[in-house]
């Protein structure tokens, strides 16, 4: 997976965005129809931290994350519920 310098503007180390991508809890297709698909990831960072993340997805297969940033509160709402 590709990271593109604009994913490195909320000064996400380059770890932790592969490590919430390895970490997943959430990719919501964000709906576009023609490549490249973006995809809104939500997953955790090395330190636990929720991280929110879009994703580009070409046909031929390749992946671009262009933004990173830590998760913003009004995206919790598609965090699965917890388990008790």
């Amino acid at each position: 997976m590709e990271i593109h310098r604009s994913a490195r503007r909320h000064g996400i180390e380059d770890a932790d965005i592969l490590w919430a991508v390895a970490h997943l809890l959430v990719a919501d297709d964000v709906g576009d129809i023609d490549s490249p698909r973006r995809w809104l990831l939500l997953g955790t960072d090395r330190a636990g931290r929720m991280l929110e993340l879009i994703v580009l997805v070409f046909d031929e297969g390749n992946e671009i994350v262009i933004h990173a940033m830590p998760m913003r509160s009004k995206l919790a709402r598609l965090l699965p519920p917890e388990e008790s």
